[in-house]
């Protein structure tokens, strides 16, 4: 099992910037992959970036050139900073990460951008 926690959201003014975390605990050592995905109100959850164990890191077309996925030293911790945002970044901003076949999801923590 695995426990994974978020937080770093709030309110910004478009432009703003905003670093998420996402802290993973329990079985820690067979994490894989962690990513970060969003819902915006009555629209599917969508991706955004993920990072592999190795640290290679994909982007979302929406969000590349402004977002930056990255994971601490010790592999347990993911980041996303997000710089430059714009109203329509304006979701719940959810970690998940990948164990074996499973994959596991934090509760969200929520990112308004204000025009």
């Amino acid at each position: 099992q695995v426990q994974l926690v978020e937080s770093g959201g709030g309110s910004v003014q478009a432009g703003g910037s905003l670093r998420l975390s996402c802290a993973a605990s329990g079985s820690i050592f067979s994490i894989n992959d962690m990513g970060w995905y969003r819902q915006a109100p009555g629209k599917q959850r969508q991706w955004v970036a993920s990072i592999t164990t190795g640290g290679s890191t994909n982007y979302a077309v929406s969000v590349k050139g402004r977002f930056t996925i990255s994971r601490g030293n010790n592999k347990n911790t993911v980041y996303l900073q997000m710089n430059s945002l714009k109203p329509e970044d304006t979701a719940v901003y959810y970690c998940n990460a990948g164990v074996a076949s499973r994959t596991y999801w934090g509760t969200g923590t929520q990112v308004t951008v204000s025009s």
